[in-house]
């Protein structure tokens, strides 16, 4: 059954969904005892610098995107928003920082599934908890990595790179992070096909493209729009996307599922959090300009660019998906053998 769990899926985790339940009693104490300060904070906003925190370094796609979204806020709401991005552990420090800043909506985190679905499984001391420290907003777009080998590889779709692999063990692929979903993913493709891969972990996936050109890295995974810049400068083959469907960016790569491998059809998604707590009408206000933007159609063709179908959902929407995948990704870390740290 397709259910949200997570006592099947990490000790760890379990302790955090308790700690969840209380919550609601929490929130009903807050405003009841600041509420006339929450209320004039909900009225003022936006009066001031707004800070947006990305998933990963600076200059990659989930920064890039961030700033997209910065300049159609600044114009919206009259107000500086700038992009900080915290790079490291996974997500872990970007996310963390945000789950402390104040609940009032001047600092909000632009991330991948990673940060509250992988890392909640995969972390015992996870610094946060992804319910009760948090609050969604929206879920911007939905996508998936690329498996990238270079150009002079000797294969040119996955089972001709399953094949070589299975003849010459200890390939080395690089992701992003332990516990990443291209982690998940090489994990997955490693056991189900007995090929002895061996997982490298970089804080960044530039940092493992350069070690694959430099040929001290053997293949990589990439994101979509990393990809396509990589595909029409030569230098690389992409064997494959993972997620439901192909994208339109980069429409003649097929599916991991298209090519007979199963279990890679998870799509990944980016998703905008405010701190627990923030105050309804902020919610709303956040909520209302991220999806308003979402469906700009230059905001599209700029996430299609980078390989993510545009989404846009509510608040509701976004804590039901979230629940719902929650599950599936226990299921492909299960799958893919790899083990909390």
């Amino acid at each position: 059954m397709n259910r949200f769990d997570p006592r099947d899926c990490a000790p760890g985790t379990r302790r955090q969904v308790l700690r969840a339940a209380t919550a609601t009693l929490a929130a009903l104490v807050l405003a009841g005892v600041a509420a006339p300060a929450l209320a004039q904070q909900a009225q003022a906003f936006p009066g001031r610098a707004i800070k947006i925190i990305p998933f990963g370094s600076g200059g990659g796609p989930i920064d890039v995107i961030a700033r997209v979204y910065a300049e159609k806020l600044k114009q919206r709401w009259g107000q500086p928003v700038i992009v900080d991005a915290r790079p490291g552990a996974s997500g872990t420090i970007a996310a963390d920082a945000v789950a402390k800043a104040a609940p009032d909506g001047y600092t909000v985190l632009m991330t991948l599934s990673l940060t509250h679905i992988n890392n909640v499984i995969l972390q015992t001391k996870l610094p946060y908890d992804p319910l009760k420290d948090f609050q969604p907003l929206s879920q911007l777009a939905t996508g998936g990595p690329m498996l990238i080998v270079r150009a002079s590889a000797p294969y040119a779709n996955l089972k001709e790179f399953v094949a070589y692999a299975k003849a010459h063990k200890g390939i080395t692929y690089g992701t992003w992070g332990n516990g990443s979903t291209a982690h998940l993913f090489g994990e997955l493709l490693n056991s189900e096909n007995d090929l002895g891969l061996v997982h490298v972990p970089y804080k960044a996936e530039a940092a493992a493209h350069n070690d694959m050109f430099g040929q001290s890295l053997d293949i990589a995974w990439a994101n979509p729009s990393t990809a396509r810049g990589l595909a029409q400068a030569g230098k690389i083959k992409v064997l494959g996307i993972t997620g439901s469907r192909r994208i339109r960016s980069m429409p003649d790569v097929p599916t991991f599922t298209e090519q007979g491998f199963k279990g890679f059809d998870l799509d990944s998604w980016i998703g905008v959090y405010a701190p627990g707590r923030t105050p309804k009408p902020i919610v709303d206000e956040w909520a209302t300009a991220l999806q308003e933007i979402t469906r700009m159609p230059e905001v599209q063709e700029r996430l299609s660019a980078f390989g993510f179908e545009a989404l846009g959902n509510t608040p509701a929407e976004f804590l039901a998906n979230y629940k719902a995948d929650f599950p599936r990704v226990a299921d492909l870390i299960k799958a893919a053998g790899v083990t909390p740290e």
